[in-house]
């Protein structure tokens, strides 16, 4: 058996159209942020993008390179008690040894089709055997920190299987490229066995993408509401501080509130202030994030009922409640009906992947919040599994700049959520992403609270790569077979 084992095939068993990889490069772009960002415990002030590239080849030995682009947002990933630099380290080594794998695993098929078996054949020894190999680390890496580093080569295949075979890739999700239904990946939770059969990925796509999307805006645990809150740090660098001068140059109607979700009263007032600012200035939708720091749902359960007393209108313009409870389900399996019974409860850092959603169904959560950052292949299937058991879709950002916020918009543009998109690097680090700007400058820039897909064209992730002025550092990793 090879390395790869029973995912393995050979060339000729399935389509023409099958690709495999032959060759993969990884850069890391560095970028500082403009103001801090809290997550959780921990604060924002550095990322390094993931950019991947994957060189693919078909049956009649013809070639293109795809790529693919991720933050290794250390603080999101991976919440523990190392060192920042620790994790950051192992996060970027794990990504070096990822390309190695990824240029030489002989598996012909649809890009899904290669995700999938990577990250079921590969990807979970793979990272038990990277963390054997550094026990001396306290903290064993987490599943989640391997999707993240696996996601930019993920995203490169299927940006290269497009540039194949000349067409966005969005319209190859279907049985005429695909040798597998989603029965092959999919199981239902009530249905018989056989719902998912003769099913695809583009059944479950909207029919016509549009081409704006809603755009929500992060009001962060350390971002100013308004002059009282100011410090006299912020930089002054041409772009809005406080949240009333955001609204008005963007035209924002929807604002997602960082809350502590270890602190009832402040959590309760951020809501109430920021929903006062939205209410004068006529910002139509507000989403709250606990940060996964909660552990009773009777905790957040108190906060809306309070707003629902107190303050109905603010109360009323919360379109749903993103996880508040921890990571792992199995770990903590919190019943949570009563919160979604006032409230649409999302999952996001939970829904790793589809059984994830299943799990999170079962305890009484309403939707799945995607991300590219854990996979195109598994926000696809988990797409996919929510839209059959009736789960509401969002897609919510890690502050993805450059081609990560092109894949990252067209996921939320196909897949149909209930209101556009997350989307915040425009806030932390705009100038992260001017090269791709000039190109696309309705993408990194946010008009009549929305943002404009309209120039995307061409093949793949429609990245229109070849006019986008960028000078990559030298690769830190590059293998050919």
């Amino acid at each position: 058996m090879s390395l790869y084992g029973a995912a393995c095939y050979t060339i000729g068993v399935g389509k023409q159209t099958d690709i495999q990889t032959v060759a993969s490069a990884l850069y890391f772009l560095p970028i500082q942020t403009r103001v801090p960002l809290k997550f959780g415990a921990e604060t924002l002030t550095e990322v390094t993008c993931a950019r991947a590239s994957v060189t693919v080849v078909d049956a009649k030995g013809r070639q293109a390179t795809g790529w693919g682009e991720t933050p290794l947002s250390v603080q999101w990933v991976w919440p523990g008690k190392a060192s920042y630099e620790e994790r950051h380290e192992m996060l970027k080594k794990f990504s070096v040894q990822l390309a190695g794998l990824w240029s030489s695993f002989r598996n012909p098929a649809h890009p899904l089709e290669v995700g999938y078996d990577f990250q079921e054949s590969i990807l979970p020894g793979f990272l038990q055997g990277f963390n054997n190999s550094n026990r001396r680390n306290a903290e064993p890496m987490p599943w989640l920190a391997a999707l993240l580093c696996c996601a930019a080569f993920d995203l490169a295949v299927h940006d290269a299987y497009g540039r194949l075979h000349d067409l966005p890739v969005y319209e190859t999700y279907h049985s005429g490229f695909m040798n597998r239904d989603l029965a092959a990946f999919l199981q239902p939770a009530a249905r018989t066995a056989a719902y998912f059969r003769g099913k695809y990925p583009a059944d479950f796509l909207v029919p016509s993408a549009p081409q704006k999307l809603a755009a929500w805006h992060l009001v962060g645990g350390l971002d100013p509401l308004d002059a009282s809150e100011l410090t006299g740090a912020e930089p002054q660098d041409g772009y809005p501080v406080m949240l009333a001068d955001w609204i008005r140059r963007d035209g924002l109607t929807c604002l997602k509130i960082k809350l502590r979700g270890n602190d009832e009263s402040w959590d309760y007032q951020r809501i109430h202030k920021v929903g006062a600012i939205a209410v004068a200035h006529d910002v139509h939708w507000l989403s709250v994030d606990f940060n996964c720091t909660v552990t009773d749902p009777a905790y957040v359960n108190a906060i809306l009922d309070r707003l629902r007393d107190e303050a109905p209108r603010i109360y009323g313009m919360i379109l749903y409640v993103e996880q508040p409870f921890p990571y792992e389900l199995e770990q903590h399996p919190i019943d949570v009906h009563s919160l979604s019974a006032r409230k649409p409860l999302f999952l996001d850092e939970s829904a790793h992947d589809w059984q994830h959603v299943r799990r999170g169904r079962e305890l009484g959560w309403t939707g799945v919040a995607l991300k590219t950052c854990k996979t195109q292949t598994g926000a696809l299937l988990s797409g996919c599994w929510a839209r059959a058991h009736g789960m509401s879709l969002m897609v919510q950002d890690l502050t993805n700049p450059m081609l990560a916020q092109i894949s990252h918009a067209q996921l939320a543009a196909h897949v149909g959520t209930i209101m556009g998109l997350e989307t915040n690097s425009v806030q932390f680090y705009p100038d992260a992403s001017l090269p791709e700007a000039r190109v696309h400058p309705g993408l990194y820039r946010r008009r009549e609270g929305k943002v404009d897909l309209s120039t995307l064209k061409g093949a793949g992730f429609r990245y229109r790569l070849e006019e986008i002025q960028r000078e990559l550092p030298k690769p830190a990793a590059e293998f050919k077979d």
